[in-house]
C-alpha cells in the first residue's frame, strides 16, 4: 500500500543476473545508471538483485518493510557490499532471514535466501548482519593483511582450448625437436585435482609466456597450432588486447610462477568445489584459472588451509556458485590470519599428505570421491574413519597454533561430526564451535591489521573509501573448463 511518503512495505522475487553479465545484457550506460542512481556510486562486480534490494529501500516509507526472495548471492561478496552494506549503513534493520535454502523445484540447484528488512526499530530482536548471520561478538568487515600479500594466487586463464594437447602429441613434439620443451607444460585443471587419484593433467598446454609474436614463432610446430586454432577465436574477441596478442595465454599470471620457481611443490585447491580442500602439487606445470596456488611448500601451511577453522572462514568469505563454495583468494585467504605453523600442525599436514595419496590410489578415486565417502555418516570403512581422525588432530592442532584452547572448551570443545552446510552434510566441527572461531578469527584480523597500519604497511587513499568494491578482485572463472 502507498502512502505519501512511500510504500508500507515492498514484498519482491526479483529477477536474477549475475554481476558479470549485467554490461552484456542489459548495456554499458543502464550499468552506469544503476551504479550512480542506486548505488551511491559504489562499483562491484554485484548482481542485479542488489540493485532491487536499494531500489526497495527507497519506495518504503520510514516505518515501512520489505521482503525479499533473492538468491544466495545477496549476502555475498561485491552484491552484499553493494546492496545490503549499503541498506545496513542507511538505517535499514535486516530484522530476520533464511541465509540459503534449495529453490522450490526438484530440477533446480538454485539457492535462494529470504530477507525481511524494516526502518522501523526493532526492539525484541538482535536483528542480523549483512551475511545473513546473527550479530556476532566482533562488528566491522575483515580487512586484507600485508603478511598475506604474494603468496595465493588464481592460475593461468589461456582463453583457448587450442593451446592444449594430448600428453602423447606433446611427447612427440618434444621427440621432433627437444626445443619445444621450453613451450610445452602439463595443465593441470581443476577437473585432474578433483577426479584423479594421483592429482596427474590430462592435458599439456602451449606456453609462449609473455614473448613477442617473433620468438613463438621460432617453434614452428606449435605456433602453427596456436594460429590454426587459437588465433581465428581471438579474432572474434570484442576486447582489443585479446585479439592482437593472440599467441599468449590472456591472463598468464606471470608473478604466480616467479614465485613458485624456487619451490618444488606448492598447495593448490580448486576454487570452486565443494570439499574447498587444498592439496599438495609439483611445480613445473602450468595451472588452470580453476585453481588457487599458495606459494608454500610446508605441510603446516597443507594443514592450516584443510582445517575446519579455514573453511568456516571460507564459507563466511567467500560466495557461491549454486551449491558450490567459491574461492576468492583476496577475499578469503588475504583476510585469514594464519595461525602460526607450529610443529605439530607440520606433522599432521605430512601425515594427511601421505595417508590420503594411498587412499586414493588403493581405492582409484579422485579428491571427491573420497571426500563424499568422508562426509557421508554412513560410511564406517576404516581408512575412511583415519582420514576423519587426522582431520580431527588438524583441527586440534589449529586452535592450538592460536592458543585458542580455553575459548573452545568454554563452548562446548570442537564438537566434531556430521554437521549440515546447506542441502549438504559435512565431516566438520559444531554450530558454537564455528560462531566462536568466526569471532575469534575476526578479532585477531583486525589486531594484526591494526599493527600493519601502525607499521605503515597500508597507506590508505586520499580518495573517499567508495572505491573498495570496486578493487576487489573478480574471480576469474573463463569457460575453458568444468570445475568438477
Amino acid at each position: 500500500m502507498f502512502r505519501r511518503g512511500g510504500f508500507d512495505g515492498v514484498i519482491g522475487n526479483w529477477p536474477y543476473l549475475g554481476g558479470q553479465k549485467l554490461t552484456g545484457v542489459l548495456g554499458n550506460t543502464y550499468r552506469e545508471y544503476l551504479i550512480h542512481a542506486l548505488a551511491n556510486g559504489v562499483r562491484g562486480s554485484a548482481d542485479l538483485i542488489a540493485y532491487f534490494a536499494l531500489r526497495a529501500a527507497e519506495l518504503v516509507r520510514h516505518d515501512g518493510t520489505i521482503g525479499l526472495v533473492a538468491t544466495n548471492t545477496l549476502a555475498q561478496g561485491d552484491t552484499r557490499q553493494v546492496g545490503l552494506n549499503q541498506l545496513a549503513a542507511n538505517g535499514i534493520t535486516i530484522y530476520d532471514a533464511i541465509k540459503s535454502m534449495p529453490w522450490p523445484s526438484r530440477s533446480s540447484a538454485l539457492e535462494c535466501c529470504v530477507v525481511w528488512a524494516t526502518r522501523a526499530k526493532v526492539r525484541s530482536q538482535r536483528g542480523m548482519t549483512s551475511t545473513l548471520d546473527p550479530p556476532p561478538r566482533v562488528c566491522g568487515s575483515p580487512e586484507r593483511l600485508a603478511a598475506n600479500k604474494g603468496i595465493a594466487f588464481q592460475g593461468s586463464n589461456i582463453l583457448g582450448l587450442g593451446f592444449t594437447l594430448h600428453p602423447d602429441e606433446a611427447q612427440d613434439l618434444i621427440l621432433r625437436d627437444p626445443h619445444n620443451k621450453e613451450v610445452l607444460f602439463s595443465y593441470l585443471n581443476g577437473q585432474d585435482l578433483n577426479s584423479h587419484p594421483q592429482f596427474a593433467p590430462s592435458r599439456w598446454v602451449i606456453n609462449f609466456h609473455n614473448w613477442p609474436e617473433e620468438r613463438a614463432r621460432q617453434y614452428q610446430e606449435c605456433y602453427e597450432q596456436v594460429v590454426r586454432l587459437v588465433k581465428p577465436e581471438r579474432a572474434r574477441n570484442k576486447d582489443k588486447s585479446r585479439r592482437e596478442i593472440w599467441w599468449r595465454f590472456t591472463r598468464p599470471t606471470l608473478e604466480l610462477y616467479e614465485t613458485i620457481a624456487p619451490l618444488s611443490r606448492v598447495v593448490v585447491m580448486t576454487l570452486v568445489s565443494k570439499t574447498v580442500m587444498p592439496v599438495m602439487v609439483p611445480t613445473g606445470q602450468v595451472f588452470s584459472h580453476m585453481l588457487g596456488v599458495f606459494a608454500d611448500d610446508d605441510p603446516a601451511m597443507l594443514a592450516a588451509l584443510s582445517s575446519s577453522v579455514h573453511y568456516w572462514w571460507a564459507k563466511s568469505r567467500g560466495s557461491s556458485m549454486k551449491t558450490d563454495l567459491r574461492y576468492t583468494p583476496s577475499d578469503v585467504f588475504e583476510t585469514f590470519p594464519l595461525p602460526p605453523l607450529t610443529e605439530e600442525l607440520r606433522q599432521t599436514g605430512d601425515e594427511l599428505d601421505t595417508y590420503r595419496r594411498n587412499v586414493m590410489s588403493t581405492r582409484q578415486i579422485g579428491l571427491t570421491k573420497t571426500y563424499n565417502l568422508v562426509f557421508d555418516p554412513h560410511c564406517t570403512a576404516s581408512d575412511i574413519e583415519e582420514l576423519r581422525r587426522l582431520h580431527r588432530a588438524i583441527d586440534e592442532a589449529t586452535v592450538r597454533a592460536y592458543g585458542w584452547t580455553e575459548r573452545i572448551d568454554a563452548v562446548g570443545g570442537l564438537d566434531h561430526g556430521f554437521h549440515p552446510v546447506g542441502r549438504e552434510t559435512r565431516y566438520t566441527i559444531g554450530p558454537a564451535a564455528q560462531r566462536e572461531l568466526l569471532d575469534s578469527l575476526l578479532e585477531l584480523n583486525h589486531e594484526r591489521y591494526a599493527d600493519e597500519v601502525s607499521q605503515g604497511l597500508h597507506v590508505k587513499s586520499h580518495r573517499k573509501d567508495k572505491r573498495r568494491v570496486g578493487e576487489q578482485e573478480e574471480l576469474d572463472l573463463g569457460i575453458d573448463e568444468p570445475h568438477e
